[in-house]
């Protein structure tokens, strides 16, 4: 027998231990998704209200450092490093921003856990908490830092001027895909170190790619009306929020959730028939 055989037959033990050992791993992320997923389904109405509020806090102190640095500096990729305190924030605080709502309970609904009408209710209260937080802050910032009125309305221009066309459709696809990816990472470990490595890695991508981001985008664009200098209109905001959550629901279900749950197809079947009392 040749060498070349030998070489082949003896690596694979090493790919079967190895498929063997991101199979549990697999499962572990999918149950862990799973009991979440049933927890933000069936929370009750005022910790769900509480929790997007502080999600829209969060990321409006990550909105401020942004704001900070590149007037400071007129540096949009260190601006955009700066931001990642607010995801730092989100993921130490245990808050919730509206498109980190896509793998984890589309997961369990998919699963047999919870209903459509929680999916919809937990989307909608998430997301109004978000901007009503965002939205307070946002007001803050211009009236305590009125030198940034000018940066923060540039900036909310470019996200209000984007428009209805396949370039802002396809932005906001990749700022779902972006967010949900992360939840994802994050939930495939229990080390907070690494957990802190993807909460820095793909807001940075976000801000830095200026991806249309509906919670984000929504409170630059707060800043720059309330502070006065917007060349934009609160309409041109409902459109952009409009637009940019459609987006984002697209890229985070259909780009990520989707395809990880081909990923763990057997696992959900068999969720499902737990849920149906199936055997």
């Amino acid at each position: 027998m040749s060498d070349d055989s030998n070489d082949e037959r003896a690596t694979l033990p090493l790919r079967s231990q190895a498929g063997s050992r991101d199979e549990p791993e697999l499962e572990e992320a999918f149950d862990r998704i799973i009991a979440e997923g049933r927890d933000r389904l069936g929370r009750p109405l005022l910790p769900l209200l509480a929790t997007g509020l502080l999600g829209g806090v969060d990321v409006a102190v990550g909105v401020l450092a942004y704001l900070v640095v590149k007037h400071e500096t007129g540096q949009p990729l260190l601006a955009a490093a700066a931001f990642t305190i607010g995801f730092i924030a989100l993921l130490l605080a245990r808050s919730e921003l509206f498109t980190e709502n896509f793998l984890v309970p589309v997961t369990a609904l998919a699963s047999g856990t919870g209903s459509w009408p929680r999916l919809f209710r937990l989307w909608l209260v998430t997301l109004t908490a978000n901007l009503a937080g965002g939205f307070v802050m946002a007001g803050m910032i211009v009236v305590a830092l009125p030198g940034l009125r000018d940066t923060a309305a540039a900036t909310g221009d470019h996200y209000a001027t984007l428009g209805v066309s396949w370039s802002s459709l396809f932005l906001a696809v990749l700022a779902g895909a972006v967010i949900t990816l992360m939840t994802r990472m994050q939930h495939a470990t229990n080390d907070m170190g690494v957990k802190l490595v993807a909460a820095v890695a793909m807001p940075f991508l976000l801000v830095g790619g200026q991806l249309f981001h509906s919670v984000l985008d929504s409170i630059l664009m707060f800043a720059g009306l309330l502070g006065g200098r917007a060349h934009y209109s609160w309409a041109d905001w409902a459109l952009a929020l409009a637009w940019s959550s459609l987006g984002n629901i697209i890229g985070g279900i259909g780009l990520v959730t989707s395809i990880r749950l081909l990923r763990v197809s057997h696992r959900v079947e068999e969720a499902q028939q737990e849920a149906r009392g199936g055997t």
